[in-house]
């Protein structure tokens, strides 16, 4: 049996035996002693509502995003499966300061006003944009799909996106993503699923519920064109809200209203049709209107991705976040964390400044040390935190930071410098470079298109085996990585170390300045498309080996090895 006192419960759950196992999610086995707790919380009504049991079971077992923020949906509409297979027995829904309320649908949109009402036609040319709706503008989707789409607006499950196509800032077109389907026979068989590689792989594949283009909206191709658009950013946006990115997306298409043109012209792939059944509670009933299935690869390995046996997509734990000694970090003093970011400009009003703004920057700094990977999982991290050490971080209260002004104030800073102060007082209170290795990377910022607005480019010097980011600069819309890397290096005090990059780098203009100015090493590959260079390194007899590489009996390898890069 599982054993404890009070309310308090076991993350691991690995106390109950395999026969009291009643199910695993998220990789916590779950027995009835667990549920028998969950029950005594909603019964002693120590959490009001049902978001905030699924907050504290997050908090108790752990449950994450990949990105490090609290799996509250997921966990909140867990409870509901379990309370219908009769393990737990939920309240009413309550709101919060108005007592039970009653379930109820989604009430039909209400007749366009003034300020909603539709334009008598838009024609869409070659500028069109898809993008990922702003939190004002979910009201608006969702009163749009419920008077314009056949199946209304409805609920989306799990993890979800929400797009809205637009042209000439007026919308035409609108899209719903949420997680695959659980049980979807045509999709399994043609990736060759079993039950336990689906389990491990289903959160990888993203289904489209919803797709209107709404009635005032003329174009040649237009809903090809839309889906086309929101296809090529899907995975980096899921990415970036959810800390994974999808490999396939699939659609159900019913044959009596549509023939799915628009799906085939895109190279979606026809899989045959379903059986016909739809799901009522906890049981399948055949309705005798089965849907055509497609799917889509969202990478060009993505059958074999999700079908392999050992997948680099599978990563480590999902959600898991390192345990922070705040106590132990250098933040007062000269040179700690809070004199650091001390003098960064505010813009906030002075009127109704609740929190220091080192305070902010601080606790943003010790989440991301943390795994955090968005400010939801900040917010999150923070909200955790005892009184004490939200103190020792420069609160004035001991308060916790809220979501909506942490995005707010990072949305506002200067990213530059705050990545220079941070960087420094990780290079001042981490591991000498000295001997260190240091590579030079370059990365796009996920989901930082907007439009005719490109991608963020980013500039970063790294840790090789610590994985910290010790500077990092934004690269130019108009220039490449190569001018980026002396203002990058110019404040590190990198001598003694070892400089990586990739063959962009291999330039005589930034070896120089790494040996002669900085005082360091480097190790630079060098490609086909410098063949003076690559015949130098030939005619010098450099091994393509280090020295201290461990013999494989078969003597060192010649430089001009075919398919090998040769370093310098």
């Amino acid at each position: 049996m599982c054993h404890g006192s009070g309310v308090a419960l076991r993350r691991s759950g690995g106390s109950c035996s395999k026969r009291e196992t009643l199910t695993v999610y998220r990789g916590v086995p779950l027995g009835a002693a667990h549920f028998a707790k969950i029950q005594a919380l909603l019964d002693d009504r120590a959490c009001r509502t049902r978001p905030e049991l699924a907050r504290l079971l997050c908090r108790r077992f752990g449950w994450r995003y990949a990105t490090g923020r609290y799996a509250v949906d997921a966990v909140r509409l867990a409870l509901v499966r379990w309370a219908r297979r009769g393990w737990l027995h939920l309240p009413a829904l309550w709101r919060v300061g108005c007592g039970p309320m009653q379930v109820r649908s989604v009430p039909k949109a209400p007749a366009p006003g003034p300020d909603v009402a539709p334009p008598a036609e838009v024609k869409v040319g070659a500028a069109l944009e898809v993008r990922p709706i702003r939190p004002p503008e979910r009201v608006l989707w969702r009163q749009h799909m419920q008077r314009h789409h056949y199946l209304g607006d409805g609920g989306m499950v799990g993890e979800t996106l929400r797009y809205v196509a637009e042209a000439e800032g007026e919308p035409v077109a609108l899209l719903g993503w949420a997680s695959a389907a659980r049980w979807n026979e045509p999709r399994d068989a043609w990736l060759g699923w079993d039950a336990e590689t689906k389990q491990r792989r289903l959160r990888f594949v993203v289904n489209n519920v919803r797709f209107l283009v709404l009635p005032w909206a003329r174009g040649h191709n237009l809903a090809t064109r839309v889906l086309g658009a929101n296809l090529r950013r899907l995975s980096r946006d899921w990415a970036a809200a959810y800390g994974h990115r999808v490999l396939l997306a699939e659609t159900f298409v019913d044959p009596s209203r549509f023939r799915g043109t628009c799906y085939r012209a895109s190279n979606w792939v026809g899989l045959g049709r379903t059986r016909g059944f739809a799901r009522h509670g906890l049981r399948y009933t055949e309705h005798g209107q089965p849907k055509e299935v497609f799917v889509y690869a969202l990478h060009r390995r993505a059958r074999k991705l999700l079908c392999a046996e050992h997948s680099p997509v599978d990563g480590g734990k999902e959600g898991s976040v390192t345990k922070l000694n705040v106590e132990a970090l250098p933040l007062d003093g000269r040179g700690g964390l809070l004199q650091v970011l001390e003098g960064l400009p505010d813009v906030r009003k002075l009127r109704g400044r609740r929190h220091p703004l080192r305070f902010v920057f601080a606790v943003a700094v010790c989440a991301t040390l943390t795994g955090a990977q968005s400010v939801l999982a900040i917010a999150d991290w923070c909200a955790d935190q005892a009184r004490e050490t939200l103190k020792r971080l420069g609160s004035r209260f001991g308060k916790a930071v809220s979501y909506t002004t942490l995005r707010r104030i990072l949305g506002q800073i200067d990213a530059d410098e705050f990545d220079r102060r941070v960087g420094g007082w990780l290079v001042q209170h981490g591991p000498t470079l000295a001997g260190l290795g240091l590579a030079l990377d370059g990365k796009t910022a996920k989901g930082s298109a907007d439009g005719d607005q490109p991608a963020v480019q980013l500039l970063s010097a790294v840790l090789h085996k610590e994985g910290i980011v010790v500077a990092q600069r934004r690269v130019a819309d108009k220039t490449n990585e190569i001018p980026m890397v002396k203002p990058l290096l110019a404040p590190l005090p990198i001598k003694g170390a070892v400089v990586t990059a990739d063959a962009l780098h291999a330039q005589v203009k930034t070896a120089k300045y790494i040996v002669e100015k900085k005082k360091a090493d480097y190790v630079f590959i060098f490609k086909d498309n410098q063949p003076t260079r690559r015949d130098d390194i030939r005619d010098l007899h450099m091994e393509v080996s280090p020295p201290d590489a461990p013999d494989d009996g078969q003597g060192p390898r010649p430089p001009g090895d075919a398919g090998d890069p040769h370093q310098h």
